[in-house]
């Protein structure tokens, strides 16, 4: 092996070597679009189960509170990993979906993907949505059965729109994770954003250069949203002051 070209393929000038984006941006700018995708409609779905587990947690019924803790823990003991390559050949092996395609995205891979992030993800939303409504005074609950409401009633139109307002900022900050999650789903030929990285520097033997270029992508869309996640959540802590 010729070491001395191998170390000049990694020389620092590889690390900004964009000559690749004349030809590859298209790339790039469907992986950005893929992994947005797969991420939104993720957290999207992983909503309700999360909110049905949440409740399950509460409740007093110590089966219903076992399956809903087992499965939680399940999902964020195991790795992301397993999970997906679990539910993409496992269970949609079984599940022969259709290659359609919307646009470049291919549904037979997009769907098994989504549904393995947002089985992943629902596990993390239903503690946040569990905190949220803890997070609410019983004295909120125990007024609203003063007044005549049934348990259903109350968590409904009392606790839940107060709970909501508490965990919107932690909902967002999974949105942000999964945006970095759902790389993931390159493993399985999903033509997300890590997917375009690795294509491109098999292609043009340009090591490095995608690999920054998709780093800068990442940083360019979680730390905005950070920040406004930061401010919005300041926002909200002046309006519970006044």
């Amino acid at each position: 092996m010729n070491w001395s070209s191998l170390y000049a393929d990694m020389n620092a000038a590889n690390f900004f070597n964009f000559s690749f984006l004349p030809k590859y941006a298209s790339f790039f700018v469907e992986g950005i679009i893929y992994t947005l995708l797969l991420s939104i409609v993720a957290v999207a779905l992983a909503v309700i189960p999360a909110l049905l587990l949440a409740l399950m947690r509460l409740s007093k019924n110590k089966v219903i509170k076992a399956i809903s803790g087992a499965y939680i823990a399940v999902f964020r003991s195991t790795p992301l990993l397993v999970q997906l390559y679990i539910i993409y050949f496992g269970v949609f092996g079984a599940i022969r979906i259709p290659s359609v395609y919307i646009g470049f995205i291919d549904l037979s891979r997009f769907i098994p993907g989504v549904v393995a992030l947002a089985i992943n993800s629902s596990a993390y939303v239903a503690e946040i949505f569990r905190a949220g409504i803890l997070a609410v005074d019983i004295g909120q609950t125990e007024a609203a059965r003063s007044l005549g409401m049934t348990g259903a009633m109350s968590m409904r139109l009392i606790v839940l729109p107060q709970a909501i307002k508490n965990i919107l900022p932690a909902l967002a900050n999974e949105l942000i994770t999964m945006v970095k999650e759902s790389s993931i789903c390159m493993t399985l030929g999903m033509q997300e954003l890590m997917w375009g990285a690795k294509t491109v520097a098999g292609n043009t033997y340009i090591t490095l250069a995608p690999y920054v270029l998709a780093a800068m992508i990442y940083f360019c869309i979680n730390f905005p949203a950070s920040k406004a996640i930061e401010a919005i959540e300041r926002r909200m802590r002046r309006g519970d002051k006044h």
